[in-house]
């Protein structure tokens, strides 16, 4: 940029700010103003034409004006001619003026879009730049009509200068997000790609930040990018490079071009199967900067520290993002878990924030459990508000059946001094935690009462109505609940009030007998509200169905004139009404009329539809279950839940509460805990009479209701009108690797792109599973005839007896709202082995446009793995019986991933094998066996897993009673290691 001579100082100008600050009131600086005003409305009206600088001295006092905001109608035109000038100086402050105070309405605007279309052809950097700022400033429809042609031209020219190409580049960016029809696709696109490799680094930082815009609606133009973008990264990371001598990362990567390329990789959807070599250059660029992360600073600059901490969180943004590298998610939850007691309190809150997204990654999530005390003590002992609730976030986030008692112990302890902004927000989650994870009702009960006692009016309906819907629908938490709140004698409106639901069942005993409840209840009645004094009617009319000792007392109280002449009519008329039911019927019509009421229905849960209103748009993947964050995220839109909208799950929940459930072993008094929360979900949900165990309760949920029609659970087929396999395209490309990750987990993102996001979460029990496909549109744009369907391919057949899988689909809405997200619940029957997973074909309209595409849906024959556990002896005398050689498949292959014990075993308990322990005489071996659950038989299936860290192999060999099927699971396996 040219420097400013001294004449160019405009003393005039200074001499008028200096004024106007000197002044003593406002009406000083009006009058001095409007001075001003008139002076240079004469001088432009003058017969003496002005220069050039004196031009640029009254435009810069009339900016100088409007800034101090005072109207300006005056001044536009000799703003425009200054345009013309040759001087920089001129033509700068007659750009500035034209960015502030002309709009896009103006009858200048083709005067000034003439002098801009001078300056980029004059092909004078500096001028050119000082037009595309303008454009980019204005960033009108009618400039972006003008110049949206010619800019791309300008930004792939050969002989543009960088710092050309750099403001072109930003310009065109800025014109893209304003009006992303007039910037028209075309061969340009190719070539701004290779403004990864440009040697100067603002070029290529812009470059990065205009591909990141342009691919979320048009990837396929742009899959080239990753590579250049992560060899670039790659080559920017090397120290003995030229770029990566540049100051401006400060030591390290080039902070702005590093965080810009990471959130370009996150933005395109996928890194296609061939691209195994960009993905292993990628994984080695995050390695370098977590290592890098460790480093000892080499400046004591706070700019240091901020670059090098802005790179690090994008990068472990980014390896969440891809969630396939166990071992860089496992490094990236300990590098945060060094922040978390940093003195810098930015960056504990962003470490709190990134660890809640990481612990809905099934790898790293029992990583982030190894930090709970620390995360307790900053719940402790933090003194910015903000920083306590990120920890709350966590914990609610790390918390499972492993750690749930000392977690909701602990924010139970936090809210006694909790802040009042937050205190409703921590009621509502220990609610849902200790309803989703209670090892035993009584814990839950005494969790809950607790609560109310500490929380008092934080305590919403919704938990009250929570807790008695759990109560009134399980017999055997009954007596135990109404025994507590009888105890508890707290004068509390809540257990008062709202307690006698549960007081009924309980057994009449001299220190409990029906005459000291009533007295109980009733002591509290003058203290209650309106609402709760009608339920305590209510509750009286019925003790006199249970216990007619307390007749008369009750016909007492009902006859009192403080509730015959209520002046809330509510509660006289049922003070009379209940007075003549209990004088007139006799005992058997009050028995029938007071008859007990059904179970509630099984719905979703109010308390987590609470908690995500109050969270707000966006937070719902950080609320519901799964172990897949959306991050984060983004399938979840925010969206109020309604049945056919709702948020994708979130870090470590367990709706149907199938994960954390007890072993079928359990007693029947427990065995019901797992299903707490089962009802956050649309569907049925069991009720407490289908079976004592967990098991058996989600195989009931899934059994037909009809008895004479066991194959009911395919009487829903598809209409006529859904695609059949001949009527759909082929999977998608990427459509193998995107299935191979869900081999060794049940819940996560299956496909994401600009449009579209598909989250699975899924749960498989014996022969039977249940799926649930959450669909999220990312754009602002309605879908119209949004239709997913699940066809099979081959031998499998849907909806046929004959074939090896049954799939009953639940159709969902044909329109899906801007952000909003729909759910798609799949029942899943294995009748026999299969080989072929079924296809999910969606299709729907975006801006009128058809839009369709084929994945394979996450269901393979290890999904209906059922882990054995037995005796190295047994082992060894069924591995014998399977010595057929078609009854083995053996496979030895190359690892793909870090060698780690840790995670091997946890994969393989993901693949769904029990792992035996002293087995195998090599310690560093796995074995495994279990039983694949089909309808028609069970396949009986024994593993070994032999790695060799030296020669970075493995050895898989697997024997099952069935030929395919050993195959098939040797195949599926080796591909996860």
């Amino acid at each position: 940029m040219p420097a400013v001579s001294k004449g160019d100082g405009m003393r005039g100008l200074a001499v008028f700010i200096s004024d106007i600050r000197n002044c003593k009131s406002k009406e000083a600086e009006i009058k001095r103003i409007n001075k001003e005003l008139a002076n240079i409305r004469s001088k432009f009206k003058g017969d003496k034409a002005l220069d050039g600088y004196s031009k640029k001295k009254y435009v810069c006092k009339l900016l100088f004006i409007f800034l101090l905001g005072h109207d300006i109608d005056f001044g536009h035109m000799e703003a425009v001619n200054l345009l013309s000038s040759n001087k920089y100086t001129e033509k700068q402050i007659g750009y500035l003026f034209i960015s502030v105070l002309v709009n896009s309405n103006s009858e200048l605007i083709r005067l000034i879009n003439n002098a801009i279309k001078n300056d980029l052809a004059s092909r004078n950097p500096t001028f050119m730049c000082l037009a595309l700022h303008c454009i980019a400033n204005v960033g009108s429809r009618e400039m972006g009509e003008a110049f949206a042609a010619d800019i791309p031209r300008i930004l792939v020219a050969g002989d543009s200068m960088d710092s050309v190409k750099q403001s072109a580049a930003l310009c065109l960016l800025r014109l893209y997000k304003a009006s992303p029809d007039l910037v028209p696709m075309g061969e340009w696109t190719a070539r701004v790609v290779h403004l990864l490799n440009d040697q100067h680094m603002g070029v290529v930082t812009a470059a990065v930040s205009l591909i990141t815009c342009l691919c979320k609606k048009n990837p396929d133009d742009f899959k080239t990018c990753i590579s250049l973008a992560v060899s670039r990264l790659s080559r920017v990371g090397t120290p003995s490079s030229s770029l990566g001598r540049q100051e401006l990362g400060h030591g390290h990567h080039p902070s702005w071009f590093a965080r810009r390329a990471g959130h370009s990789a996150r933005c395109v959807p996928f890194i296609s199967p061939e691209d195994a070599a960009v993905k292993g250059r990628l994984v080695e660029c995050l390695e370098t900067v977590l290592n890098k992360a460790q480093e000892p600073p080499k400046s004591k600059k706070v700019q240091h520290s901020n670059a090098k901490n802005a790179i690090l969180f994008e990068t472990i943004s980014l390896i969440i993002h891809y969630d396939s590298e166990p071992n860089l998610l496992v490094r990236a939850c300990n590098q945060l878990g060094q922040f978390l007691q940093h003195r810098e309190t930015n960056l504990r809150y962003l470490a709190l924030e990134s660890m809640c997204t990481l612990a809905s990654s099934e790898f790293s999530h029992e990583a982030v459990k190894t930090h709970i005390d620390t995360v307790i003590n900053a719940l402790k002992t933090e003194r910015d508000v903000s920083v306590r609730q990120r920890a709350a976030d966590l914990l609610y986030a790390m918390c499972d059946r492993s750690n749930a008692k000392q977690i909701v112990s602990e924010m139970l302890r936090y809210l006694e001094t909790a802040d009042y902004a937050i205190r409703e927000e921590i009621v509502l989650k220990v609610a849902i935690l200790a309803e989703k994870y209670a090892v035993d009702y009584s814990w839950y009960v005494d969790t809950i009462l607790n609560l109310i006692r500490i929380a008092g009016d934080y305590v919403s309906e919704e938990v009250w109505y929570r807790v008695l819907q759990i109560v009134t629908n399980r017999d055997d938490v009954q007596g135990y609940a109404a025994k507590t709140v009888f105890e508890v004698r707290a004068p509390l409106e809540g257990v008062s009030g709202r307690g006698q639901w549960s007081l009924a069942p309980l057994t009449p005993t001299p220190a409990h007998s029906p005459p000291v409840q009533f007295s109980l209840l009733h002591s509290k009645f003058h203290l209650c509200s309106v609402a709760t004094r009608a339920l305590l009617l209510s509750t009286y009319i019925k003790f006199i169905n249970l216990f007619p000792e307390t007749k008369a007392t009750i016909q007492a109280v009902l006859r009192a004139g403080s509730q015959l002449r209520n002046a809330d009519v509510e509660l006289q008329q049922r003070a009379v009404e209940y007075l003549t039911l209990s004088s007139v019927a006799s005992t058997d019509v009050l028995a029938t009329v007071l008859e007990e009421m059904p179970p509630f229905p099984e719905r979703e849960s109010s308390i987590l539809a609470k908690l995500k209103r109050k969270k707000g748009p966006g937070a719902g993947s950080a609320l519901d279950d799964g172990r897949r964050d959306p991050s984060s995220n983004d399938i979840n839109g925010g969206v109020e839940p309604t049945p056919s909208t709702v948020s994708t799950p979130s870090p470590s929940a367990d709706l149907l509460g199938l994960r954390a459930a007890p072993p079928p072993a359990a007693p029947p008094a427990s065995a019901g805990a797992g299903n707490l929360l089962v009802d956050v979900f649309d569907g049925p949900a069991a009720q407490p009479s289908l079976g004592p165990t967990p098991e058996e309760a989600f195989l009931s949920e899934l059994e037909p209701p009809a008895p004479e029609s066991p194959m009911a659970l395919l009487a829903d087929p598809a209409p006529a009108a859904d695609p059949g396999p001949e009527d759909i395209g082929p999977p998608i490309p990427e459509a193998d690797e995107l299935l191979n990750k869900f081999v060794c987990k049940n819940n996560g993102v299956l496909f994401e792109n600009q449009l579209l996001q598909i989250g699975v979460k899924s749960e498989f029990r014996q022969n039977l599973g249940r799926m649930y496909l959450f669909y999220g549109n990312k754009t602002s744009v309605q879908f119209q005839n949004f239709s997913p369907t699940v066809v099979h391919p081959g031998d499998l057949q849907t909806h046929i007896l004959s074939g090896p899988l049954a799939v009953q689909t639940k159709r969902v809405a044909a329109q899906v709202d801007g952000g909003a997200q729909v759910q798609q619940v799949l029942n899943i029957e294995c009748l026999r082995d299969f080989l072929t997973p079924p296809l999910l074909s969606v299709r729907f309209r975006y801006g009128g446009a058809p839009q369709a595409l084929t994945l394979k849906l996450p269901v393979t024959i290890n999904k209906f793995f059922q882990p054995t556990e037995m005796a190295a002896q047994d082992f060894f005398q069924r591995w014998k019986q399977l010595s057929l050689p078609q009854q083995e498949a053996q496979k030895i292959f190359k690892a793909n991933h870090p060698m780690d014990a840790e995670v091997t075993k946890a994969k393989l308990l993901g693949f769904g094998s029990a792992l035996l322990d002293n087995v195998d005489p090599n310690p560093e071996n796995f074995v495994g066996a279990g039983i694949i659950q089909t309808k028609a038989l069970q396949v009986g299936c024994l593993l070994r897993l032999e790695p060799n860290a030296q020669a970075q192999m493995y050895r898989l060999t697997l024997r099952t009673s069935k030929e395919p099927v050993s195959r098939h699971l040797c195949e599926l396996l080796a591909q996860q290691f």
